[in-house]
């Protein structure tokens, strides 16, 4: 285990901290978690953070490294998903007042107001619903430990009702029709599943103890593993955002990479197991990539390699070899932009 040095080396207290707990299992009673526990505020992960923080809970758009997000409920979201990411909850009073705000915006239908941003796609074609605009910021309340609070339980319901028969969610609604999918965003086996606000949806369910395992989020996980490709260099943008070391950028975009390490992170937590081929493969694949000291290199942004090969390992370790998990899609070499036959 060479990666056990070099992680318990790391400047961040909260990485070592992380690692303690979740790979070496060390328990809270443990003289050196307790000490990390005691410093985790006074990381710059942390710190600079709170720093930014209005004293009403807001975060602002481009407030810190990783903050581009083009609302203030999207920016504090995504300092809340950080925040959660590294344990932090509603015992603390930075994530009380973050998530306070963000559900002081809250409609009584549960959801959250569509961002009025100037995305060309949401301007031309006049979207009154999009999927994302509510599991954002309920991705945020649910990593604090918000996910089973009755206002959280709302958004969740109001996140279902907008599924789709086939299990996908869609890119959105105009004008009471489905809207347009691009290629980069298809489901292969959902016509009009969008798999960006598919994985919003998901990324929420998966942190509801009721519906982590529910088969909503089963027929979820499954549509979007049909994806199959093996794209090596977006493994671990996905923490790499949270942590701030790449931006979060995008609405419809949000999860517009198909990114392993994200998927290998829904799998373990709504249950897909090692029986199934494509997640077996995955496993496969993300281990040969692994480095002769035990790091996943980022080559994007090295300064989040550290934290990749954390998330990484974690996932990893949860991975159960068999269960009760059952694929019922078919496996088809996913196209993002198939050829179209002649007619002629």
């Amino acid at each position: 285990m060479t990666w056990v040095p070099l992680l318990l080396a790391d400047q961040s207290p909260n990485l070592r901290y992380l690692v303690m707990k979740n790979l070496l299992n060390h328990t809270e009673n443990d003289s050196e978690v307790k000490e990390l526990q005691n410093i985790r505020k006074e990381d710059p992960f942390i710190a600079n953070l709170l720093k930014l923080q209005s004293k009403v809970g807001i975060w602002e758009k481009g407030d810190f490294v990783g903050g581009a997000h083009s609302t203030k409920v999207f920016a504090t979201a995504q300092a809340l998903v950080r925040l959660g990411y590294l344990g932090f909850t509603s015992d603390f009073p930075a994530v009380k007042k973050g998530a306070e705000y963000l559900f002081s915006l809250q409609r009584d239908d549960g959801s959250w107001a569509l961002p009025k941003i100037r995305e060309k796609q949401l301007e031309r074609d006049g979207y009154e619903i999009m999927t994302l605009q509510t599991a954002i910021p309920l991705r945020g309340v649910a990593m604090c430990g918000y996910a089973t609070d009755s206002r959280a339980e709302k958004a969740f319901e109001w996140l279902l009702v907008q599924r789709m028969s086939d299990g996908a969610w869609p890119t959105g609604i105009v004008k009471g029709n489905f809207g347009y999918v691009a290629g980069y965003r298809k489901i292969a086996h959902s016509r009009w599943g969008c798999r960006s606000n598919t994985s919003g949806a998901l990324s929420c369910l998966a942190l509801h103890p009721k519906h982590q395992n529910s088969d909503e989020a089963r027929k979820a996980l499954d549509l979007l593993l049909g994806r199959g490709t093996k794209e090596q260099y977006t493994i671990g943008f996905e923490v790499a955002r949270t942590m701030g070391i790449e931006q979060a950028t995008g609405f419809i975009t949000y999860f517009a990479r198909y990114d392993l390490s994200f998927m290998l992170d829904l799998c373990w937590k709504v249950g897909a197991t090692l029986e199934d081929e494509r997640v077996s493969e995955l496993v496969k694949f993300i281990l040969e990539l692994q480095g002769n000291y035990g790091l996943w290199e980022y080559q994007p942004k090295p300064q989040a390699t550290r934290w990749i090969t954390y998330d990484l390992l974690n996932s990893l370790s949860k991975i159960d070899e068999s269960g009760d998990w059952i694929s019922t899609e078919p496996r088809t070499p996913f196209q993002a932009y198939p050829k179209i036959r002649s007619r002629h």
